[in-house]
């Protein structure tokens, strides 16, 4: 299975035609056809359902999809890092993360790398704790930032100098909105969304600890989940500074009592050999870090 097959493959998959994708990659219809037939044979799977005005994908095609953009991306990725020039340090820089207003030190550290003149590309991944931990692991990434409660034991690390604060996203016209902080008692019979990764770590199990706590759904990430409280669908549990609220805006959050923060780590791979732009970002992290 060579690499060009693939980018032949997934150029289809994207156009949802031949022709398109033919126009796309500059290359013969028929020499494209043919291309396909052979991966599918050597792959002894049907990937493809050809209707009359466009091509979808069968499940096994699917499944190749996902594992070629996976593999193409970390050939593009290596191929970056090997061809960088050693007279100049630039390249690309892939960073993982979750929600988080931690997330201003990764772009303190990246504004000031690019302030001095380096080439250098950052590109950003957000999902959960699990979503980033697996392109982390798979070399699709070179760093990730968890929040507190995911398990780093296999990685290297840094501690960033800053922490995030747990509360509660509402409407401004639910009653807990007129207080400063919100106990688990308040939110006894209250509709709660809360984070799916918060909830598979029990990362709140110690605070929540009355029977009368009501979860209605679990979100990935917050700004989906926002609109939910938005609509009156419930509270959510969530972390602060992620969600831009105003002062005339329909939401407000409100931390929790006592007060929970989480901390937050940038992460990589253990015995990971980097790029000259990823040793660069990781020294100017470490400088902010020690400021």
């Amino acid at each position: 299975m060579e690499i060009r097959v693939l980018r032949y493959f997934l150029a289809v998959a994207r156009e949802e035609s031949i022709l398109g994708a033919s126009e796309v990659l500059h290359i013969s219809q028929p020499t494209l056809s043919r291309q396909l037939m052979d991966l599918e044979n050597e792959l002894g799977k049907k990937l493809f359902i050809r209707g009359n005005r466009r091509i979808t994908l069968t499940d096994e095609g699917m499944i190749l999809r996902k594992r070629a953009e996976e593999i193409v991306g970390l050939v593009e990725k290596t191929e970056s890092e090997i061809t960088s020039s050693d007279a100049d340090i630039s390249g690309e820089v892939y960073i993982g993360g979750g929600e988080t207003d931690g997330m201003r030190v990764v772009a303190r550290a990246a504004n000031q790398i690019i302030g001095e003149g380096y080439d250098i590309r950052f590109h950003i991944f957000s999902g959960n704790g699990i979503d980033v931990a697996e392109r982390l692991d798979k070399g699709l990434i070179d760093f990730g930032l968890f929040v507190e409660g995911a398990d780093l034991k296999k990685y290297d690390s840094i501690r960033l100098p800053v922490t995030d604060t747990w509360g509660v996203l509402m409407r401004r016209d639910n009653p807990l909105a007129a207080k400063k902080s919100v106990k688990a008692a308040d939110l006894a019979g209250v509709p709660l969304l809360v984070s799916k990764q918060a909830a598979d770590t029990n990362e709140l199990s110690g605070w929540l600890k009355t029977e009368d706590i009501k979860i209605k759904g679990t979100y990935n990430l917050l700004y989906n989940a926002s609109l939910m409280v938005d609509e009156g669908v419930g509270c959510a549990l969530c972390l602060d500074k992620i969600i831009n609220l105003t002062e005339d805006g329909n939401l407000c959050f409100r931390p929790l009592s006592p007060k929970r923060e989480a901390r937050l780590d940038i992460a990589w791979k253990r015995y990971q050999v980097f790029s000259k732009a990823s040793e660069l970002f990781l020294n100017k992290l470490r400088e902010i870090c020690a400021e």
